[in-house]
């Protein structure tokens, strides 16, 4: 079941904010109320939402300085509302970073609809923007190089930088048998003399991650008398 996107209203009279909550909440949406500039700043700072509806006229900030605050630190979608209907308070509102701007009266399910619509709109913004993780993904096993993480059937395994990154390597360049002293060169960056036991051990304890049987691996194979292979 998805999360509930969480909204944020700043707003000091009361019964509009109530209202306002009820509808968002019937909505199937998180609310929360705030009833002054400091603290709705506060709250809008210090914890993750969708969207804020602010108010334009609050004690003590105002809504285009909570507006501007709120935007230098965070991206999220604000629709301001005000019960003053001069244009310049709009364009000044926009222009400050507010993504939309209602007059006081409105109907509840006008301002629903458009929460909506800018939380879609934000998404598509933000899912477009996002380049994909840079994943690989073989037979259970996923590794997503961008996050530096991996799974295996959808449990996360813990793992030294090392082990990732040899781990990568060789599913990067799968059917192709690597000797120690390669891996060696290639992981730590330099020749083995000597040491490739390093390898070894690396190897050892990523199979022991990633396999279901380490006496029958399925992912990296051992290569008698040359070194290891990551078999696809």
């Amino acid at each position: 079941m998805p999360n509930k996107k969480k909204i944020l209203i700043i707003e000091d009279e009361e019964a509009i904010a109530d209202l306002e909550k009820d509808y968002l909440e019937l909505s199937d949406f998180d609310v929360t109320i705030k009833a002054d500039g400091e603290s709705g700043l506060e709250e809008a700072l210090g914890h993750d939402y969708d969207l804020i509806i602010l108010d334009l006229m609050l004690p003590g900030l105002d809504g285009f300085e909570v507006c501007k605050r709120i935007r230098e630190k965070k991206n999220i979608p604000i629709l301001m509302v005000s019960a003053r209907k001069d244009d310049i308070d709009k364009i000044r509102g926009l222009g400050i970073g507010a993504d939309d701007y209602m007059t006081k009266p409105f109907s509840p399910s006008e301002l629903v609809a458009r929460v909506k619509a800018h939380l879609a709109r934000y998404d598509r913004l933000v899912g477009s923007g996002q380049p994909n993780n840079d994943v690989i993904e073989i037979r259970g096993l996923k590794i997503d190089k961008t996050a530096r993480r991996v799974f295996v059937d959808g449990v996360e395994k813990q793992f030294t930088t090392k082990e990732f990154d040899l781990l990568t390597f060789l599913a990067e360049h799968p059917n192709h048998v690597y000797s120690k002293d390669e891996l060696f060169r290639e992981i730590w960056n330099m020749d083995s003399i000597g040491d490739i036991a390093t390898v070894t051990v690396h190897i050892k304890k990523i199979r022991e991650k990633i396999e279901y049987d380490t006496s029958k691996p399925q992912y990296i194979e051992t290569i008698w008398g040359v070194g290891y292979r990551f078999k696809v």
